[in-house]
């Protein structure tokens, strides 16, 4: 063997011991990293899987390079503010069969740009922020939760861009108008009136707070002056009526 094919040898098994070792790099970093009773792993980029991990809250240590994040069939109750502002790569978010009942302004903030799928099916979900899926650009699955109908979930649902046919899906378990209670939300014939029904409602119900305190205010006031001119005619009534002096009559007998 010359010296050129024992170099060519040496250096290709320095390149594969090479390649080993940053594989093995690699691997220990992301398995150091990976949340607490969550399994990690590179398949078209890091994909964190906490399915089935009896966990009660969202982890607080997800890889910020993580593009699949799977968080379903677990306790979780609540969706905290900014808890995945740090994700700018998430496409793929599942937090279907958990515990969750409401979805605030920002729960989604920092990923909503990027996820192209968003699944929050067989929650406990009843109500949602007016504009919590304002900035969702990709798909997001909402059945199967006991969802309270009014306005505010009427906007939340019009808002996203290309949700209609899963907005659809939306059964009202309750609502502030009983002819919705058993329905699909965005079918009934009657949606376009329900904010202005329940609109209507709040200002019925703010006219007639306003009408009670005029009302109120005028009782008041003429009971007010009526006890003033009350204690204003005692008063007159007190004093002392006025007495003719001597001198006075004296006068009038020398008149006479």
């Amino acid at each position: 063997m010359n010296f050129v094919d024992l170099w060519l040898t040496r250096s290709l098994s320095m390149c594969l011991l090479l390649q080993s070792f940053v594989l093995m790099i690699l691997c220990f970093h992301s398995a150091s990293m990976c949340p607490k009773g969550c399994i990690c792993s590179h398949t078209g980029g890091l994909n964190v899987s906490c399915s089935n991990a009896n966990l009660k809250e969202i982890p607080k240590d997800i890889p910020p390079e993580t593009v699949l994040l799977y968080l379903d069939s677990n306790q979780i109750t609540s969706i905290p503010n900014e808890i995945f502002k740090d994700l700018h790569q998430l496409k793929v978010l599942n937090l279907s069969k958990n515990e969750i009942e409401f979805i605030d302004e920002h729960s989604f903030k920092g990923v909503a740009e990027t996820l192209q799928t968003l699944d929050l099916s067989d929650n406990q979900i009843q109500r949602v922020h007016k504009n919590a899926f304002s900035k969702l650009k990709g798909r997001a699955r909402i059945a199967n939760n006991p969802w309270h109908c009014d306005c505010t979930l009427q906007q939340a649902l019009r808002s996203m861009s290309s949700n209609h046919d899963t907005a659809s899906n939306v059964i009202c378990k309750t609502s502030v108008l009983d002819e919705h209670t058993g329905q699909a939300l965005l079918t009934n014939t009657n949606d376009a009136n329900f904010c202005k029904k329940t609109t209507d409602y709040a200002m019925l119900v703010t006219m007639f707070g306003w009408f009670t305190m005029v009302i109120s205010y005028v009782v008041y006031y003429v009971r007010q002056n009526q006890e003033d001119a009350r204690r204003h005619l005692e008063y007159l009534k007190s004093l002392p009526s006025r007495q003719k002096k001597p001198d006075e009559a004296d006068d009038i007998s020398t008149v006479v």
